[in-house]
């Protein structure tokens, strides 16, 4: 997408694992295919696993609040309630 913000490829990610198990899919984490936000429980699992320190801690600050604003931002989109941190 055009003005992206960007997120680092991750050395410990292969970003077509995430493409193979979830398909064409929109991800918060585009560049690792990582954080699938095209479901409501996609949506719900994503907010989850970003907000365990260990995933987020994978990131830079940056890129967690690019992943969360993507996360929410589905979220209004398919109707889920999430618990903002």
């Amino acid at each position: 997408m055009a003005n992206d913000p960007k997120i680092d490829r991750r050395d410990d990610v292969n970003p077509t694992s995430g493409e193979h198990k979830y398909g064409d899919v929109d991800y918060a984490d585009r560049t690792n295919k990582k954080y699938p936000i095209d479901t409501p429980e996609h949506v719900r699992a994503a907010w989850s696993y970003i907000n365990h320190k260990d995933n987020a801690a994978k990131y830079d600050a940056d890129e967690v609040k690019v992943i969360k604003d993507r996360i929410k931002k589905a979220a209004k989109e398919h109707d889920v309630t999430i618990q903002d941190d």
